[in-house]
């Protein structure tokens, strides 16, 4: 694998990359605090505050600027120690970031209209412009640029402000060694107040750790605790939410498969009824087959056992006539195939033959209403 050299486009798209992290951190970071009361984001160091140090005359003005505007501390001799400034701080005030205001007659600002990508890299485009924009060269110079307004087209509104570097090394050279650890250079606007730039170039920039830092980092704790806690609270509602709902389903299941099992049992009984009556409506009715044999029998003929098993009708009785009940029965319609079984006896006491007889029941019940075939009443045997 090759490594990268010098002057690849490796390098400037990892910084376009942080630039860009750095920016939507930062408007993370004042959109957050923009939720805050004034007093919190000035407890933990979220305000947009800092230390001005005007240089007027013989001495240099203390201002404290911020969201209220610009509030004068106190005045100082020059040339200002770092020492006889912290005297006059407290420690909030110690800790916030110290500028240096020029007056506006030291500097020259151009108006410039760019294209969109350039507000990216905002200062280091304004920087090849300043050859053609001033009658000064870049080494001569402290610039800086900023931003004014966004046009419909995507261009955008900038200003170069630009000061020359003797001036401000003799505004520096004023102050004392109170100038060494500046963190940028701003410039009055016409009113006098600060204009928004920072014409100290990027390596003379001082960093000072502000004693609200701890604030900061216990605050972004807390607020990362307190997400991880609502989200994990959020999903314990959920997870509760979704077995309640499980629970209740499970319950409406069984109460539609109880309900289901009820409608089975009722269509099976209903179905066991109907294939009963279906069946009973097929053959003849035991009234109905009494009322036959009544019928059809001779009067000589007496019945001792009448059995109904299923669809076989079993007859036992004494006749003189027992060779030809066969043929006598054979015209009924609510049997068929009747024949006798085993053999005759002679009944020593009636002189009759014992004959037993056994048919086969079929067929649908006849009409209620059917005549009989012969003249002759039942007479009850």
């Amino acid at each position: 694998m090759t490594t990268p050299r010098a002057g690849t486009s490796v390098l400037p798209g990892l910084g376009r990359s942080m630039g860009a992290a750095s920016r939507f951190f930062s408007w993370w970071r004042d959109a957050l605090s923009s939720w805050l009361p004034a007093r919190w984001r000035t407890l933990f160091g979220l305000a947009a505050e800092r230390l001005l140090l005007v240089p007027q005359a013989a001495e240099a003005a203390l201002v404290k600027s911020g969201p209220a505007g610009l509030e004068t501390l106190a005045s100082l001799p020059l040339p200002v120690s770092s020492a006889e400034l912290d005297a006059v701080l407290d420690s909030r005030l110690a800790g916030l970031p110290r500028w240096s205001l020029l007056p506006a007659v030291q500097v020259l600002r151009r108006p410039l209209l760019l294209p969109a990508a350039a507000a990216e890299r905002l200062r280091e485009v304004v920087g090849f412009e300043i050859d053609r924009q001033t009658p000064f060269t870049a080494d001569a110079v402290y610039f800086d640029a900023r931003i004014t307004g966004r046009r419909a087209d995507g261009q955008i509104e900038a200003e170069l402000v630009v000061v020359r570097r003797q001036g401000v090394d003799r505004a520096l050279e004023a102050l004392g060694p109170v100038a060494q650890g500046l963190a940028g250079l701003d410039v009055a606007d016409a009113s006098g107040q600060p204009l928004g730039v920072n014409l100290l170039p990027p390596a003379l920039r001082v960093r000072r750790a502000s004693p609200a830092r701890s604030w900061n980092l216990i605050a972004a704790l807390v607020a990362v605790l307190a997400l991880a806690f609502a989200g994990w609270q959020v999903l314990a509602n959920r997870e509760a939410a979704a077995d309640a709902f499980a629970a209740q389903v499970e319950r409406s299941a069984a109460q539609a498969r109880g309900v289901a099992a009820q409608r089975q049992q009722l269509v099976d009984l209903v179905e066991g009824a109907k294939f009963l009556q279906a069946q009973r409506a097929a053959r003849p009715t035991t009234v109905e087959v009494l009322d036959e044999l009544t019928r059809l029998l001779p009067d000589n003929t007496y019945l001792e056992k009448v059995s109904i098993e299923g669809d076989r009708l079993l007859l036992i009785g004494l006749s003189p006539e027992a060779p030809g009940l066969v043929k006598v029965l054979e015209g009924s319609k609510l049997w068929t195939s009747p024949a006798l079984t085993g053999a005759l006896q002679m009944d020593r006491r009636t002189r009759l033959d014992r004959f037993s007889m056994t048919a086969q029941l079929a067929g649908p019940k006849p009409p209620s209403n059917t005549a009989p075939k012969t003249g002759r009443t039942p007479n009850g045997r």
